[in-house]
This record gives structure tokens, sequence and C-alpha cells, in this order.
């Protein structure tokens, strides 16, 4: 196995959205295969990490579920969304790195995939940081991390920077990441309608 293993976060609902967001239309395919497409430039293992139930698989996609389902918060890791999926992936990855990319981020770029997948051994997870503050779900994170993740779940913690205390956490920002492209446009998320019509659809 490649020590580099990507996973699209497609598993949240969309609620703001009104549809399932990986799969509206963006360009000639979807938000979910934009998504694997620009982690598969980077390593040619890409996954989905689906949610607390299988779903894509009819697409040809390797998918990744989580036990994160809908059970009342606090009942095992019931409610616990993006943090659930990445313990999900770590997990599936004993000793290699995940590159994660949500799905409603269309405007990374692989160039900022790349970089970030460059200096992976510099941390025990690579985060961009913007003026706006982190981008969490769009990072590397070492299966070394899975048992903090475990630990902050198990504590009842749903942020999925909570368990940053407990590795080392290598900033990527200023120049370094403004270099690739603007920061506000390359993590524009797409969360309503509106938002999806403005990043114009991918075409």
């Amino acid at each position: 196995m490649t020590d580099l293993v990507a996973f699209v976060m497609a598993g949240r609902r969309s609620t703001r959205m009104g549809a399932d967001k990986a799969l509206l239309p963006w360009g000639r395919t979807t938000l979910l295969g934009n998504a694997a497409s620009r982690l598969r430039a980077v390593t040619g293992d890409v996954r989905v990490l689906c949610g607390p139930q299988p779903r894509y698989e009819g697409l040809g996609y390797a998918v990744v579920t989580d036990d994160a389902g809908d059970a009342p918060k606090g009942a095992g890791h019931a409610g616990a969304g993006p943090l659930a999926g990445l313990l999900a992936a770590l997990r599936a990855i004993e000793g290699a790195h995940a590159l994660i990319l949500a799905v409603d981020l269309p405007l990374v770029t692989t160039e900022v995939l790349a970089a970030l997948a460059a200096v992976r051994a510099q941390g025990d997870a690579v985060v961009p940081f913007t003026a706006r503050g982190p981008e969490p779900l769009c990072a590397v994170y070492a299966s070394a991390c899975a048992e903090a993740v475990a630990r902050r779940l198990g504590a009842g913690e749903r942020r999925m920077s909570s368990f940053w205390p407990d590795v080392h956490v290598r900033r990527f920002e200023g120049p370094e990441l403004e270099r690739l492209g603007d920061p506000d446009r390359l993590f524009r998320n797409l969360n309503a309608p509106e938002d999806y019509s403005a990043a114009g659809d991918g075409a």
C-alpha cells in the first residue's frame, strides 16, 4: 500500500443544499467525480468517506463507512460527522497518511493537494490556515493520529480540531499557501444553492 491514501469526505448531510452535494453536476462530472479526479492526480489510491451507510459504491468508488449514525448524541460516535469519518480513514490506512478533501471544496487545486502531500512528513497533521482560520477538511493526517481522534470522540468531542493539542500540527499558511492561489477562492465552500450557483457549476 502507498504511504499516501486520499479520501473524498462525502458523508456529511446536505441539509442546506437540499440535495446530495456529492452528486451535483460539476463541469463534465459531479462534485464527487471532480474531487476524486483531483486527488487521483496526487495518489493512485482514492476512496470515499460516505458516512454511516454505504453510498456511491455503484459509481465505482471504494467506500469507507463510519459509525456516526443517527443514534442520540453520546451513543458511541453517533452524530460525530467528519471527525468519525477521519477516524475511519485513519484506521483503514495503518502506517500511512490520509489526504482528506471535502466534496464541497471544488476550487482547491491539484497543486494545493500536492503541496500538502509533499510536506506530510513534517507533522502528524498538515493543515492549511487562511485569514478565516484552519481548513481541516483539506489536509493530511498521519494514521498515528487515530488514537488521539478516538479519545476525543470518546469524550464527546465533535470538532475536527479537537485532537490537535495531542499531535504535532504543521501549519501550511502565508506565502507558502498564497503562491498557490487566493486562499479565499481556493477554500470557498459550497454549503447552499446560492454558493453552488455563484461558483459557476464548474463550467
